[in-house]
């Protein structure tokens, strides 16, 4: 019989319950966490980089998921995985988009929110002052809401639309990814 050597290994804890474990959360080193990965948890953001130019924000892991494949679906090429969660703030809506901008592979941003908990005139407001915190999205952004409050949230981003050049607005997630896609030119 030959011997067998463990000589690598890589373990992850479920970061819901690393609170119980605090002898296992003393052991993280940021260095080798991704910095906007770290910077959107301060924010209550879950967020992953990938490698397409087309960025991401959603409220839910699944339509998170669901955005990405339709994305993929239509020819593009999602740039990151970033869940806002069911009661995000303005401040964690702003913050997401300072994350997905400071990519310099973003090409463009598709917002999908179903607003279930989430109440999209919430995040319509939450959209409008992101751009005058960011200075304005320079890359095409495509926004559709569905849910709560979601024809307050589409007036809301109608009377700004001159103040959101860049922005359009669809009524289904399948038109939304087709936007971004051609705005993009995949």
């Amino acid at each position: 019989m030959g011997l067998v050597l463990a000589i690598d290994a890589k373990l992850n804890f479920d970061d819901n319950a690393l609170f119980r474990q605090k002898a296992i959360a003393a052991l993280a080193d940021p260095l080798e966490e991704d910095p906007d990965e770290l910077r959107a948890q301060e924010f209550g953001l879950s967020y992953v980089a990938l490698d397409g130019n087309i960025g991401c924000l959603v409220n839910g892991a699944g339509l998170a998921m669901s955005t990405m494949d339709i994305i993929k679906l239509h020819g593009g090429d999602p740039a990151n995985f970033l869940d806002v969660g069911g009661s995000a703030t303005v401040q964690a809506v702003t913050e997401a988009f300072r994350i997905i901008l400071s990519d310099k592979k973003v090409e463009g941003v598709l917002v999908n929110i179903f607003g279930g908990i989430m109440q999209c005139d919430t995040i319509a407001n939450a959209i409008v002052e992101a751009a005058h915190a960011v200075g304005g999205f320079e890359v095409p952004l495509v926004v559709r809401l569905e849910g709560t409050n979601v024809e307050a949230a589409r007036e809301i981003l109608r009377s700004k639309q001159g103040e959101l050049p860049t922005m359009q607005t669809a009524d289904d997630l399948t038109k939304a990814a087709k936007m971004v896609c051609s705005a993009v030119a995949v």
